[in-house]
Protein backbone atom coordinates (compact mmCIF):
# COMPACT_ATOMS: atom_id res chain seq x y z
CA UNK A 1 0.00 0.00 0.00
CA UNK A 2 2.90 2.34 0.77
CA UNK A 3 4.18 2.12 -2.82
CA UNK A 4 0.76 2.34 -4.41
CA UNK A 5 0.13 5.57 -6.31
CA UNK A 6 -3.11 7.22 -5.21
CA UNK A 7 -5.44 8.63 -7.87
CA UNK A 8 -5.33 12.37 -8.50
CA UNK A 9 -8.84 12.90 -7.14
CA UNK A 10 -8.24 10.88 -3.97
CA UNK A 11 -8.13 13.92 -1.62
CA UNK A 12 -11.28 15.36 -3.21
CA UNK A 13 -13.05 12.03 -2.74
CA UNK A 14 -12.05 11.87 0.93
CA UNK A 15 -13.30 15.43 1.52
CA UNK A 16 -16.60 14.78 -0.29
CA UNK A 17 -17.30 11.62 1.71
CA UNK A 18 -16.25 13.30 4.97
CA UNK A 19 -18.65 16.17 4.25
CA UNK A 20 -21.47 13.74 3.48
CA UNK A 21 -20.83 11.90 6.76
CA UNK A 22 -20.82 15.13 8.78
CA UNK A 23 -24.03 16.34 7.13
CA UNK A 24 -25.72 12.99 7.77
CA UNK A 25 -24.66 13.11 11.42
CA UNK A 26 -26.01 16.64 11.75
CA UNK A 27 -29.35 15.65 10.20
CA UNK A 28 -29.56 12.61 12.48
CA UNK A 29 -28.83 14.75 15.54
CA UNK A 30 -31.49 17.29 14.51
CA UNK A 31 -34.04 14.55 13.92
CA UNK A 32 -33.22 12.96 17.27
CA UNK A 33 -33.55 16.31 19.03
CA UNK A 34 -36.96 16.91 17.44
CA UNK A 35 -38.17 13.47 18.58
CA UNK A 36 -36.95 14.14 22.12
CA UNK A 37 -38.82 17.44 22.23
CA UNK A 38 -41.99 15.76 20.97
CA UNK A 39 -41.60 13.06 23.63
CA UNK A 40 -41.10 15.65 26.38
CA UNK A 41 -44.08 17.64 25.12
CA UNK A 42 -46.22 14.50 25.19
CA UNK A 43 -45.05 13.53 28.69
CA UNK A 44 -45.55 17.10 29.91
CA UNK A 45 -49.11 17.10 28.57
CA UNK A 46 -49.85 13.73 30.10
CA UNK A 47 -48.56 14.78 33.51
CA UNK A 48 -50.34 18.11 33.28
CA UNK A 49 -53.65 16.35 32.70
CA UNK A 50 -53.07 14.01 35.64
CA UNK A 51 -51.78 16.53 38.18
CA UNK A 52 -53.78 19.68 37.46
CA UNK A 53 -57.17 18.10 38.13
CA UNK A 54 -56.27 17.01 41.69
CA UNK A 55 -56.33 13.30 40.81
CA UNK A 56 -52.64 12.94 41.66
CA UNK A 57 -51.09 13.97 44.94
CA UNK A 58 -47.93 16.03 45.40
CA UNK A 59 -45.68 12.98 45.72
CA UNK A 60 -46.89 11.26 42.57
CA UNK A 61 -44.27 12.74 40.25
CA UNK A 62 -41.44 11.66 42.58
CA UNK A 63 -42.90 8.16 42.71
CA UNK A 64 -43.25 8.10 38.93
CA UNK A 65 -39.59 9.11 38.42
CA UNK A 66 -38.44 6.36 40.83
CA UNK A 67 -40.63 3.72 39.17
CA UNK A 68 -39.37 4.64 35.70
CA UNK A 69 -35.81 4.06 36.92
CA UNK A 70 -36.83 0.58 38.09
CA UNK A 71 -38.64 -0.23 34.85
CA UNK A 72 -35.91 1.26 32.62
CA UNK A 73 -32.56 0.95 34.43
CA UNK A 74 -30.09 3.65 33.44
CA UNK A 75 -32.82 5.94 32.10
CA UNK A 76 -31.61 9.54 32.00
CA UNK A 77 -33.55 12.79 31.76
CA UNK A 78 -36.62 11.66 33.69
CA UNK A 79 -35.94 12.79 37.23
CA UNK A 80 -38.82 14.36 39.14
CA UNK A 81 -37.49 17.85 38.44
CA UNK A 82 -37.12 17.07 34.71
CA UNK A 83 -40.67 15.75 34.50
CA UNK A 84 -41.92 18.96 36.13
CA UNK A 85 -40.00 20.96 33.51
CA UNK A 86 -41.72 18.91 30.80
CA UNK A 87 -45.06 19.90 32.32
CA UNK A 88 -44.07 23.56 32.21
CA UNK A 89 -42.86 23.11 28.62
CA UNK A 90 -46.26 21.76 27.61
CA UNK A 91 -48.40 24.21 29.55
CA UNK A 92 -46.59 27.37 28.54
CA UNK A 93 -46.78 26.56 24.84
CA UNK A 94 -50.39 25.37 24.67
CA UNK A 95 -51.35 28.63 26.36
CA UNK A 96 -49.36 30.65 23.82
CA UNK A 97 -51.34 32.06 20.93
CA UNK A 98 -48.26 32.74 18.81
CA UNK A 99 -47.71 29.09 17.93
CA UNK A 100 -50.31 27.74 15.54
CA UNK A 101 -52.38 24.63 16.28
CA UNK A 102 -50.53 23.00 13.36
CA UNK A 103 -47.24 23.39 15.20
CA UNK A 104 -48.78 22.13 18.44
CA UNK A 105 -50.16 19.15 16.60
CA UNK A 106 -46.73 18.33 15.21
CA UNK A 107 -45.18 18.61 18.65
CA UNK A 108 -47.79 16.38 20.23
CA UNK A 109 -47.49 13.46 17.78
CA UNK A 110 -48.28 10.72 18.64
CA UNK A 111 -49.84 12.15 21.80
CA UNK A 112 -53.44 11.04 22.42
CA UNK A 113 -53.98 13.98 24.73
CA UNK A 114 -56.40 16.59 23.32
CA UNK A 115 -54.61 19.89 23.06
CA UNK A 116 -56.05 23.19 24.13
CA UNK A 117 -56.85 25.08 20.94
CA UNK A 118 -54.81 28.19 20.42
CA UNK A 119 -56.19 31.21 18.66
CA UNK A 120 -55.03 30.97 15.02
CA UNK A 121 -52.63 33.82 14.86
CA UNK A 122 -50.20 34.38 12.03
CA UNK A 123 -46.72 34.36 13.46
CA UNK A 124 -45.77 37.24 11.21
CA UNK A 125 -48.19 39.46 13.16
CA UNK A 126 -45.48 39.76 15.80
CA UNK A 127 -43.54 41.91 13.31
CA UNK A 128 -45.90 44.81 14.03
CA UNK A 129 -44.63 45.50 17.54
CA UNK A 130 -44.80 48.57 19.70
CA UNK A 131 -41.03 48.92 19.47
CA UNK A 132 -40.14 48.58 15.77
CA UNK A 133 -36.41 49.07 16.39
CA UNK A 134 -36.17 46.09 18.68
CA UNK A 135 -35.47 42.66 17.21
CA UNK A 136 -38.71 41.12 15.95
CA UNK A 137 -39.70 37.72 17.18
CA UNK A 138 -39.92 36.07 13.80
CA UNK A 139 -38.95 38.60 11.17
CA UNK A 140 -39.80 37.23 7.73
CA UNK A 141 -39.83 33.60 8.81
CA UNK A 142 -42.92 31.61 7.90
CA UNK A 143 -44.54 29.12 10.22
CA UNK A 144 -42.64 26.10 8.89
CA UNK A 145 -39.30 27.84 9.44
CA UNK A 146 -40.35 28.88 12.94
CA UNK A 147 -41.36 25.34 13.85
CA UNK A 148 -38.09 24.02 12.40
CA UNK A 149 -36.16 26.44 14.63
CA UNK A 150 -38.30 25.43 17.60
CA UNK A 151 -37.46 21.76 17.07
CA UNK A 152 -33.76 22.35 16.39
CA UNK A 153 -32.73 23.65 19.82
CA UNK A 154 -32.33 21.47 22.87
CA UNK A 155 -34.71 20.99 25.77
CA UNK A 156 -32.33 22.76 28.15
CA UNK A 157 -32.42 25.76 25.77
CA UNK A 158 -36.22 25.77 25.89
CA UNK A 159 -36.30 25.50 29.69
CA UNK A 160 -33.93 28.44 30.11
CA UNK A 161 -35.85 30.55 27.60
CA UNK A 162 -39.16 29.82 29.35
CA UNK A 163 -37.60 30.63 32.72
CA UNK A 164 -35.84 33.85 31.73
CA UNK A 165 -38.36 35.49 29.38
CA UNK A 166 -41.73 37.06 29.99
CA UNK A 167 -43.51 37.31 26.65
CA UNK A 168 -44.14 35.22 23.57
CA UNK A 169 -42.27 37.74 21.41
CA UNK A 170 -39.21 37.49 23.60
CA UNK A 171 -39.29 33.69 23.64
CA UNK A 172 -39.48 33.51 19.85
CA UNK A 173 -36.62 35.98 19.50
CA UNK A 174 -34.27 33.77 21.49
CA UNK A 175 -35.48 30.53 19.87
CA UNK A 176 -34.81 31.86 16.38
CA UNK A 177 -31.52 33.50 17.36
CA UNK A 178 -30.28 30.33 19.08
CA UNK A 179 -31.25 28.18 16.08
CA UNK A 180 -29.69 30.55 13.55
CA UNK A 181 -26.48 31.00 15.54
CA UNK A 182 -26.28 27.36 16.64
CA UNK A 183 -25.75 28.61 20.19
CA UNK A 184 -24.62 26.26 22.90
CA UNK A 185 -26.58 26.41 26.13
CA UNK A 186 -23.87 28.52 27.79
CA UNK A 187 -23.93 30.95 24.84
CA UNK A 188 -27.70 31.21 25.12
CA UNK A 189 -27.40 31.96 28.85
CA UNK A 190 -24.91 34.75 28.09
CA UNK A 191 -27.36 36.33 25.64
CA UNK A 192 -30.25 35.94 28.10
CA UNK A 193 -28.28 37.56 30.92
CA UNK A 194 -27.18 40.35 28.58
CA UNK A 195 -30.90 40.87 27.84
CA UNK A 196 -30.36 41.11 24.08
CA UNK A 197 -34.06 41.34 23.32
CA UNK A 198 -34.54 44.56 25.26
CA UNK A 199 -31.08 45.97 24.55
CA UNK A 200 -30.79 45.57 20.79
CA UNK A 201 -32.05 48.56 18.88
CA UNK A 202 -32.22 50.85 21.91
CA UNK A 203 -28.86 52.60 21.63
CA UNK A 204 -28.67 56.32 20.77
CA UNK A 205 -27.64 56.62 17.11
CA UNK A 206 -27.95 58.62 13.91
CA UNK A 207 -28.29 55.64 11.53
CA UNK A 208 -31.60 56.76 10.03
CA UNK A 209 -29.99 60.06 9.04
CA UNK A 210 -26.62 58.75 7.84
CA UNK A 211 -27.34 55.36 6.25
CA UNK A 212 -29.36 54.66 3.14
CA UNK A 213 -31.38 52.89 2.03
CA UNK A 214 -33.55 52.65 5.13
CA UNK A 215 -33.05 48.87 5.13
CA UNK A 216 -29.36 49.39 5.90
CA UNK A 217 -30.22 51.79 8.74
CA UNK A 218 -32.67 49.25 10.18
CA UNK A 219 -30.08 46.48 9.97
CA UNK A 220 -27.59 48.70 11.77
CA UNK A 221 -30.05 49.50 14.56
CA UNK A 222 -30.72 45.80 15.07
CA UNK A 223 -27.02 44.92 15.04
CA UNK A 224 -26.10 46.78 18.22
CA UNK A 225 -27.25 46.89 21.84
CA UNK A 226 -27.42 49.85 24.18
CA UNK A 227 -25.41 47.99 26.83
CA UNK A 228 -22.78 45.26 26.62
CA UNK A 229 -21.77 42.78 29.30
CA UNK A 230 -17.98 42.46 29.14
CA UNK A 231 -17.50 40.00 31.99
CA UNK A 232 -14.04 38.89 30.87
CA UNK A 233 -12.62 42.33 31.65
CA UNK A 234 -11.55 43.07 35.24
CA UNK A 235 -11.22 46.79 35.90
CA UNK A 236 -10.84 46.60 39.68
CA UNK A 237 -7.17 47.60 39.54
CA UNK A 238 -7.64 50.34 36.98
CA UNK A 239 -7.58 53.96 38.08
CA UNK A 240 -9.47 55.89 35.40
CA UNK A 241 -8.41 59.26 36.83
CA UNK A 242 -4.69 58.43 36.90
CA UNK A 243 -4.14 57.61 33.23
CA UNK A 244 -7.28 57.19 31.19
CA UNK A 245 -5.48 56.51 27.88
CA UNK A 246 -3.45 53.71 29.47
CA UNK A 247 -6.52 52.22 31.14
CA UNK A 248 -8.45 52.18 27.86
CA UNK A 249 -5.55 50.30 26.24
CA UNK A 250 -5.71 47.78 29.09
CA UNK A 251 -9.41 47.39 28.42
CA UNK A 252 -8.94 46.81 24.68
CA UNK A 253 -6.10 44.35 25.34
CA UNK A 254 -8.32 42.35 27.70
CA UNK A 255 -11.08 42.19 25.10
CA UNK A 256 -8.69 40.98 22.40
CA UNK A 257 -7.13 38.40 24.75
CA UNK A 258 -10.29 36.35 24.32
CA UNK A 259 -11.70 37.69 21.09
CA UNK A 260 -14.15 34.81 20.69
CA UNK A 261 -15.98 35.80 23.88
CA UNK A 262 -15.81 39.44 22.86
CA UNK A 263 -17.50 38.61 19.56
CA UNK A 264 -20.23 36.73 21.40
CA UNK A 265 -20.70 39.69 23.74
CA UNK A 266 -20.99 42.05 20.77
CA UNK A 267 -23.68 39.96 19.15
CA UNK A 268 -22.31 36.83 17.53
CA UNK A 269 -20.59 35.59 14.43
CA UNK A 270 -21.54 38.55 12.23
CA UNK A 271 -18.55 40.32 13.80
CA UNK A 272 -15.14 39.45 12.31
CA UNK A 273 -12.09 40.74 14.20
CA UNK A 274 -9.74 42.90 12.11
CA UNK A 275 -7.38 44.37 14.66
CA UNK A 276 -6.60 46.19 17.90
CA UNK A 277 -5.20 49.75 17.88
CA UNK A 278 -5.56 49.83 14.11
CA UNK A 279 -3.07 52.40 12.78
CA UNK A 280 -4.15 54.88 10.11
CA UNK A 281 -1.95 57.65 8.68
CA UNK A 282 -3.47 60.84 7.25
CA UNK A 283 -1.03 63.50 6.02
CA UNK A 284 1.72 62.23 8.36
CA UNK A 285 -0.72 62.23 11.29
CA UNK A 286 -1.24 58.88 13.05
CA UNK A 287 -4.63 57.65 14.25
CA UNK A 288 -5.24 54.51 16.31
CA UNK A 289 -8.65 52.81 16.45
CA UNK A 290 -9.15 50.84 19.67
CA UNK A 291 -10.88 47.85 18.04
CA UNK A 292 -11.80 47.22 14.41
CA UNK A 293 -14.30 44.61 13.25
CA UNK A 294 -16.03 43.75 9.99
CA UNK A 295 -19.78 43.10 10.11
CA UNK A 296 -20.91 40.59 7.51
CA UNK A 297 -24.60 41.51 7.45
CA UNK A 298 -23.92 45.25 7.26
CA UNK A 299 -20.97 44.66 4.92
CA UNK A 300 -19.15 47.45 6.70
CA UNK A 301 -16.20 47.97 9.03
CA UNK A 302 -17.09 48.66 12.66
CA UNK A 303 -14.77 50.98 14.56
CA UNK A 304 -15.16 50.57 18.33
CA UNK A 305 -13.87 53.30 20.61
CA UNK A 306 -13.56 52.42 24.31
CA UNK A 307 -13.92 55.10 26.98
CA UNK A 308 -13.73 54.93 30.76
CA UNK A 309 -16.28 56.80 32.80
CA UNK A 310 -19.14 58.94 31.52
CA UNK A 311 -19.88 59.95 27.94
CA UNK A 312 -18.35 63.19 26.70
CA UNK A 313 -19.44 64.97 23.53
CA UNK A 314 -15.80 65.32 22.42
CA UNK A 315 -15.58 61.54 22.00
CA UNK A 316 -17.90 61.75 18.98
CA UNK A 317 -15.55 64.05 17.07
CA UNK A 318 -12.68 61.65 17.59
CA UNK A 319 -14.74 58.67 16.39
CA UNK A 320 -16.07 60.64 13.42
CA UNK A 321 -12.48 61.36 12.32
CA UNK A 322 -11.65 57.65 12.54
CA UNK A 323 -14.61 56.77 10.33
CA UNK A 324 -13.64 59.34 7.71
CA UNK A 325 -10.12 57.94 7.66
CA UNK A 326 -11.35 54.35 7.40
CA UNK A 327 -13.61 55.17 4.46
CA UNK A 328 -10.80 57.03 2.71
CA UNK A 329 -8.02 54.49 3.27
CA UNK A 330 -9.54 51.07 3.93
CA UNK A 331 -13.09 50.81 2.59
CA UNK A 332 -13.52 48.76 -0.59
CA UNK A 333 -15.79 50.05 -3.40
CA UNK A 334 -18.46 47.37 -2.78
CA UNK A 335 -18.59 47.95 0.99
CA UNK A 336 -20.95 50.21 2.91
CA UNK A 337 -19.79 53.22 4.94
CA UNK A 338 -17.95 52.36 8.13
CA UNK A 339 -19.96 52.46 11.35
CA UNK A 340 -18.73 53.74 14.70
CA UNK A 341 -19.64 52.26 18.07
CA UNK A 342 -18.64 54.28 21.13
CA UNK A 343 -18.58 52.29 24.39
CA UNK A 344 -18.53 54.18 27.68
CA UNK A 345 -19.45 53.24 31.24
CA UNK A 346 -22.24 55.77 31.74
CA UNK A 347 -24.38 58.05 29.62
CA UNK A 348 -27.44 60.28 29.68
CA UNK A 349 -29.44 58.86 26.77
CA UNK A 350 -31.47 61.95 25.78
CA UNK A 351 -28.36 64.11 25.83
CA UNK A 352 -26.34 61.56 23.83
CA UNK A 353 -29.11 61.14 21.26
CA UNK A 354 -29.11 64.91 20.70
CA UNK A 355 -25.31 65.10 20.51
CA UNK A 356 -24.91 62.37 17.89
CA UNK A 357 -27.32 63.99 15.42
CA UNK A 358 -24.71 66.60 14.47
CA UNK A 359 -22.46 64.06 12.74
CA UNK A 360 -22.59 62.84 9.15
CA UNK A 361 -20.99 59.43 9.81
CA UNK A 362 -23.10 56.58 11.25
CA UNK A 363 -22.40 56.37 14.98
CA UNK A 364 -24.04 54.51 17.84
CA UNK A 365 -23.32 54.93 21.55
CA UNK A 366 -23.67 52.20 24.17
CA UNK A 367 -22.63 51.53 27.74
CA UNK A 368 -20.79 48.48 29.02
CA UNK A 369 -20.46 46.58 32.26
CA UNK A 370 -17.08 45.11 33.14
CA UNK A 371 -16.28 42.76 35.99
CA UNK A 372 -16.24 45.46 38.65
CA UNK A 373 -19.83 46.42 37.72
CA UNK A 374 -21.17 42.88 38.04
CA UNK A 375 -22.96 41.78 41.26
CA UNK A 376 -20.77 40.12 43.90
CA UNK A 377 -22.18 36.55 43.57
CA UNK A 378 -20.92 36.46 39.97
CA UNK A 379 -17.82 38.54 40.58
CA UNK A 380 -16.43 36.27 43.30
CA UNK A 381 -16.33 33.36 40.87
CA UNK A 382 -13.87 35.11 38.55
CA UNK A 383 -10.68 34.34 40.57
CA UNK A 384 -11.74 30.69 40.82
CA UNK A 385 -12.30 30.49 37.06
CA UNK A 386 -8.97 32.20 36.40
CA UNK A 387 -7.25 29.82 38.80
CA UNK A 388 -8.73 26.76 37.13
CA UNK A 389 -7.73 28.13 33.72
CA UNK A 390 -4.13 28.67 34.92
CA UNK A 391 -3.95 25.16 36.39
CA UNK A 392 -5.21 23.65 33.14
CA UNK A 393 -2.77 25.70 31.07
CA UNK A 394 0.15 24.73 33.32
CA UNK A 395 -0.91 21.08 33.21
CA UNK A 396 -1.15 21.15 29.43
CA UNK A 397 2.28 22.82 29.17
CA UNK A 398 3.81 20.26 31.52
CA UNK A 399 2.28 17.38 29.55
CA UNK A 400 3.58 18.81 26.29
CA UNK A 401 7.06 19.16 27.77
CA UNK A 402 6.98 15.54 28.93
CA UNK A 403 5.94 14.39 25.47
CA UNK A 404 8.80 16.35 23.91
CA UNK A 405 11.28 14.78 26.36
CA UNK A 406 9.91 11.34 25.56
CA UNK A 407 10.27 11.90 21.82
CA UNK A 408 13.81 13.20 22.23
CA UNK A 409 14.77 10.13 24.28
CA UNK A 410 13.25 7.89 21.61
CA UNK A 411 15.25 9.60 18.88
CA UNK A 412 18.41 9.29 20.96
CA UNK A 413 17.84 5.57 21.56
CA UNK A 414 17.36 4.97 17.87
Amino acid sequence: MENEVLPNDFTTTVNDIKLAILKARARAAQAANAEVLKLYFFVGGYISKKTRNAKWGTGAINALAERLQVELPGLRGFSASSIKRMRVFFERWVEDASIRPMALGELAQPSPIPLQQSTPNDLSDIEAKTYPNRPTALGDSDTDAAVAAFLSIGFSHHCSILEKTGTSDERWYYILAAAKGNWSHSELMNHLRADDYHRIGELPNNFEKTLSPMMQATKAVRSFKDEYLLELVNLDNVDAIHDQDLDERILSKALVANVEKTIQALGGNDFCFMGREKRLVIENEELFIDLLFYHRTLRAMIAIELKMGKFRASYLGQLSLYLSALDKLEKKPDENPSVGLLLCEKMNKPFVQLAVQGYSQPIGIATYQALRNIPEPYKTLAPVIDGVRRVLEESAAEKKAQECDYLKKGEHNE
